[in-house]
């Protein structure tokens, strides 16, 4: 079984709808983003910075089903220089993208534990190996997870569990269509490549993180080679 939190809509509905037609048991969240009708059985509002409500989601849809593979998508942004900053909202994404997924993990290794089997993989990203200005909250909230991932690898590593995360570069999905047309052609020549990335490396990554039972607390970069 899979939970994908943040699948209505950027990389988590990509993941979501590519297991579903390899005919996996697939179940996410949305908050702010309303699913389209046909998804309404699998997704579930949940605000993933209300520990009690993640809790509530995991335990409904994990109780049935030996393995469980938890895929942490949800995220949010804001941009600003640091001296300019609204300090609510540089909270904010720390709260969603660090918090939120910790308290997904928190919630779902019980049960991993008690299954003997468990793979998490969460989103990081190229903009906290690169100083990118205005990027502190996302930089900051990103960077957390790779610190995190590897404390909570090595505290389940004889349970058949594995955390991991991809570093990922651009690609032409999700927050990438926020970016102004002429920034944009500024990114594609700073990729090696000078390209976005296709969707589909990021579901291959995935694939592996979840066949591998000895990658774990690890941290992959997914970027045509951009640092």
């Amino acid at each position: 079984m899979i939970l994908i939190t943040g699948a209505s809509k950027g990389i988590g509905r990509y993941l979501m709808e590519k297991f579903q037609e390899s005919g996996e048991i697939v179940f996410g969240t949305y908050n702010t983003t309303l699913p389209d009708t046909k998804d309404a059985l699998v997704l579930t509002k949940v605000d993933i910075t209300n520990s009690l409500e993640v809790a509530s989601w995991i335990n409904d849809k994990a109780k049935s089903g030996e393995q469980l593979i938890l895929i942490n998508c949800a995220g949010t942004n804001y941009n600003s220089f640091a001296h300019k900053t609204d300090l609510k909202l540089w909270k904010r994404v720390i709260d969603v993208n660090l918090m939120g997924t910790f308290n997904s993990i928190s919630a779902i290794l019980p049960l991993m534990r008690e299954r003997g089997y468990g793979r998490i993989i969460n989103m990081s990203s190229i903009v906290a190996q690169k100083g990118i200005p205005g990027t502190s909250a996302y930089a900051a909230s990103k960077a957390a997870l790779w610190g995190m991932s590897k404390s909570i690898a090595a505290e389940n590593a004889t349970k058949g569990i594995t955390i991991n995360n991809l570093n990922l570069g651009y690609f032409d999905i999700g927050m990438i269509s926020d970016v102004p047309k002429d920034f944009l052609k500024i990114i594609k020549k700073g990729i090696p490549t000078e390209s976005l990335g296709n969707p589909s490396n990021i579901l291959e990554a995935v694939r592996f993180l979840i066949n591998s039972d000895y990658t774990t607390g690890t941290s992959l970069d997914i970027n045509a080679g951009l640092f």
